[in-house]
């Protein structure tokens, strides 16, 4: 157990840019783990009104200011990727914040488990902080191939942020457990849960699916006997012949399910076993994101809509989560009465106030989809540092 996080386990989770932290670190999270994604905190230490603000635009010039006043990542991008010392700068004055946010949130965790995600764990010593060392692992030709895919970099610069970094095996020397990604998901998947068994067994069990049933106006029995169930890549071909089913010209396959399960988490809706909706979600930088709402269009959409959202944000408090975003298409969005009882409004992203909300809105918000916010906590989390 952790000498600094008293009762808890910590799992560091690093890798190079393009091997896939992120798909190990959401994948020990559907274990039962609490996650933490170090780089997202180094963006939020730097967003405007935050410690970091000032000393980065002090450091590097109004240059890097987009017409709103924030900071650009991609001209920062430009600027720290291509000069050592210029990065180096730039992490001797985030890195402090970060480190402060990590301790904050692993203590406010409720998880025996936190995993923390950081590309620069061991540079930066987080990993004496840790019980064990992750490392994810992909060749290099696979990580440009997925830069150039995921972050529509041309070659030269997939392969000038390959070269800026660390050489991979410096990483691999440091590890407890070693993951490697260049396979299936599956693959990725049964690696994790080997490793997890392995390390974990006498100290967690994987987390349990969760239910709720929907409650009645007025404290009444529901009409429905409605259920929630938290989906497991094993529930992926089910998801996938339902989402199929339920049209909006999508055909989805397990694989496709599977893939998903790196990035989010499934609620299933079931009534009699037989699964009446989906939601699949993710919680990120401690916002919400809700990207797939499928409802059987003969269940009324009051009653299939509160366990599912209930459900989605008790496991996102459960993750310290301050806003939940539901991006839905227009059947599920003219409902917006429904909504309003759930306590949501419509929005736009550029009205949400906070930077890693209107981020997280506009990064997630899927085309031809309607945006509904909701505050799950008046305290920000991490308003205190």
């Amino acid at each position: 157990m952790s000498s600094k996080w008293p009762g808890k386990y910590v799992i560091g989770i690093t890798g190079n840019i393009a091997t896939g932290k992120s798909v190990v670190r959401k994948m020990l999270e559907h274990l039962g783990a609490y996650s933490i994604d170090a780089d997202a905190l180094g963006h939020r230490a730097y967003s405007k009104g935050s410690p970091g603000y000032k000393p980065v635009v002090d450091l590097f010039g109004q240059w890097i200011l987009g017409p709103d006043g924030q900071i650009d990542r991609s001209r920062l991008g430009r600027i720290v990727f291509t000069d050592p010392q210029a990065m180096e700068q730039l992490e001797n004055t985030i890195h402090p914040l970060v480190l402060q946010a990590i301790d904050y949130l692993a203590r406010r965790a409720s998880q025996t488990v936190v995993a923390i995600e950081a590309i620069k764990l061991i540079e930066s010593q987080i990993d004496k902080t840790c019980d064990a060392v992750w490392v994810s692992y992909a060749p290099t030709e696979i990580q440009i191939a997925r830069l150039m895919q995921a972050r529509r970099m041309d070659e030269n610069e997939a392969r000038q942020r390959v070269r800026a970094q660390s050489p991979q095996d410096s990483k691999l020397a440091s590890a407890n457990v070693v993951i490697k990604t260049a396979g299936s998901f599956e693959d990725t998947w049964q690696q994790v849960m080997n490793a997890w068994q392995r390390t974990l067994p006498a100290l967690v069990e994987p987390a349990a699916a969760v239910s709720a049933q929907p409650e009645a106006a007025g404290g009444s029995q529901p009409a429905l006997k409605l259920t929630v169930t938290r989906a497991r890549p094993r529930h992926s071909a089910e998801i996938a012949a339902f989402i199929t089913r339920m049209g909006r010209g999508k055909t989805l396959t397990q694989a496709d399910i599977m893939a998903a399960f790196g990035e989010k988490a499934f609620l299933l809706l079931q009534q009699e076993q037989k699964t009446v909706g989906v939601a699949g979600w993710q919680v990120e930088n401690l916002v919400a994101r809700t990207t797939d709402m499928y409802i059987d269009p003969l269940l009324p959409v009051d009653e299939a809509l509160q366990p599912l959202i209930s459900e989605m944000e008790r496991a996102s408090k459960d993750l310290q989560c301050e806003a939940s975003l539901l991006f839905l298409q227009p059947d599920l969005a003219q409902h917006e009465p429904v909504l309003h009882k759930l306590g949501y409004e419509r929005r736009l992203p550029n009205t949400l106030g906070v930077q890693a909300w209107q981020e997280a809105a506009a990064d997630s918000m899927p085309t031809n989809t309607v945006l509904f916010f909701k505050q799950l906590r008046q305290d920000r989390v991490l308003r205190p540092i």
